[in-house]
């Protein structure tokens, strides 16, 4: 009551709205954690994106070791395999693995057309399915789901079921 008494009682009222207001703050920011960093609290092994055009694969998991391999691919989907700290063991569609700074993944989920020839895109996840489009090998899109074999992706706004076996980016881990 000291407290209150030497501020007068508009003041400890002040001092109770900004504790509350502190508080409050607080635990939002708590439950608002940007979706990276709480996607990163995952057990590996798990698919994440490159989140940027530019992304540095080191040899080890700090800003000490040197550059492996710059990717230039935003939305590559990668496997993390090991966590350490604020770094990520990934590999890539090549089998390559090295050390990229989990600020640097998206936990969304991105698909990249593997095999040889053109996959052909298809209205539904049937092999009887209307072909809408044709894929090269290397196109990147977002991954958004998949089931009987087949896999449903959108590439700059172009959408299509492809078969899961020309998918990267999908499936066991």
């Amino acid at each position: 009551m000291k407290f209150a008494a030497e501020l007068g009682y508009h003041g400890s009222m002040k001092a109770l709205r900004f504790l509350a207001i502190f508080a409050f703050t607080i635990g939002f920011s708590v439950v608002s954690w940007p979706e990276a960093i709480q996607a990163q609290d995952r057990e590996v092994p798990y698919w994440a994106t490159l989140r940027f055009d530019q992304v540095n694969m080191r040899k080890g998991p700090s800003q000490d070791y040197p550059i492996d391999w710059v990717y230039k691919r935003k939305g590559l989907p990668v496997r993390v395999v090991r966590l350490r700290e604020g770094w990520r063991l990934v590999q890539d569609p090549e089998g390559t693995q090295g050390w990229i700074a989990s600020s640097q993944l998206s936990p969304n989920l991105g698909a990249l057309i593997i095999g040889d020839g053109l996959a052909e895109l298809r209205a539904e996840p049937a092999a009887s399915s209307l072909v809408r489009w044709k894929a090269e090998p290397g196109v990147v899109g977002d991954l958004l789901g998949c089931r009987q074999n087949y896999c449903e992706i959108d590439v700059g706004g172009r959408t299509g079921w492809v078969l899961a076996e020309r998918v990267w980016g999908s499936g066991e881990m």
